[in-house]
């Protein structure tokens, strides 16, 4: 069989089997490739409790499987499928995504299109189990849902000195995200010795979620360019327990604490390092300016700043 031009990826762990029969359905349904080109499929069962490999059927597709990976973490169960892949673009697409039928042969063509380009990304729209509460809105959590409009959008580091490197809004998010096979191996090369690094991504029911940005920033800083194309559309699907004040008080805190070091990782610092004794009042002195006892919309807001204060305290604790 020729090698196949993209490889589609799905890494889980413990998933919603509706949610997971509901992606594989789209996927099933995708258009074909240009050129008559082929793609794989490849299900990265993530340490899930209950094997998948007998509980999902990708009888459908001539060139899927799938791959356990015991070694429990979201960057672990990426790393395996970039292994055990063979194309030279990669999609990687969680387990709720739901993508459109154009997805994976537009992002085939985008890479066709500019050999320059290292990581795309799109739209990616909420579909909500329940509506959220009417605070939510106010959060400014996105759950990994975004909409930046109808016209493409490209970053690229290439002519950018070091202090003029900020993170870009068009960078691709994990959902969808589609990777250029030698650029991926920039950051893989730079980050699978690094346990701090590899931590940046979920691990079971940690919430961190700075894996994303930590690609998108050493694609920049390897000289790739990364993309915002709006034909590139997903539904995301969200449950319930993901509006849940617990969820999103966890999610603020994880999300706050990864993002302070990963940019720290890049040389982008705009939060300097503490001390790690100083941690507990500045939690305190937190909790009084935001008052997070007077609404939800608060406390979350709190927990938020208290992951920036640890992640300042953990720069400053590795720099000893």
């Amino acid at each position: 069989m020729a090698v196949p031009a993209l490889t589609a990826i799905i890494c889980t762990h413990n998933p919603r089997i509706d949610y997971l029969e509901a992606t594989l359905a789209s996927l099933r349904s995708q258009e074909p490739l240009s050129n008559a080109r082929s793609w794989e499929l490849i299900l990265i069962d993530n340490a899930s409790d209950l094997p998948l490999s007998k509980r999902v059927d990708l009888s459908w597709h001539q060139n899927a499987r799938v791959v356990r990976e015991d070694q429990l973490g979201l960057s672990h169960a990426r790393l395996r499928g970039f292994r055990e892949s063979q194309a030279e673009v990669l999609v990687y697409i969680d387990d709720d995504n739901l993508l459109e039928p154009s997805y994976l042969r537009e992002t085939l063509g985008a890479f066709d299109g500019d050999k320059r380009l290292g990581a795309v990304g799109g739209k990616s729209i909420p579909r909500y189990e329940i509506t959220p509460p009417a605070w939510f809105a106010g959060l400014g959590i996105s759950l990994a849902c975004r909409d930046l409009g109808d016209r493409p959008m490209i970053a690229d580091w290439s002519n950018k000195k070091q202090e003029g490197r900020v993170y870009p809004e068009c960078a691709p998010i994990g959902a969808g995200m589609g990777l250029r096979r030698r650029a991926y191996a920039a950051y893989i090369d730079a980050a699978h010795s690094d346990p701090a690094r590899m931590a940046l991504g979920r691990r079971g029911g940690d919430l961190a979620s700075a894996e994303d940005n930590d690609i998108v920033l050493t694609l920049l800083a390897s000289g790739w360019k990364v993309a915002y194309l709006p034909q590139l559309y997903l539904e995301h699907l969200i449950p319930a327990g993901r509006l849940s004040t617990a969820y999103l008080e966890r999610y603020a805190y994880s999300s706050s604490k990864t993002w302070v070091q990963v940019l720290n990782v890049h040389g982008i610092a705009p939060w300097p390092a503490i001390s790690s004794w100083t941690v507990m009042l500045r939690k305190v002195r937190a909790y009084v300016r935001l008052r997070a006892w007077a609404s939800i919309e608060n406390r979350i807001g709190w927990r938020g700043a208290c992951g920036l204060i640890e992640g300042r305290a953990a720069i400053g604790a590795r720099r000893q």
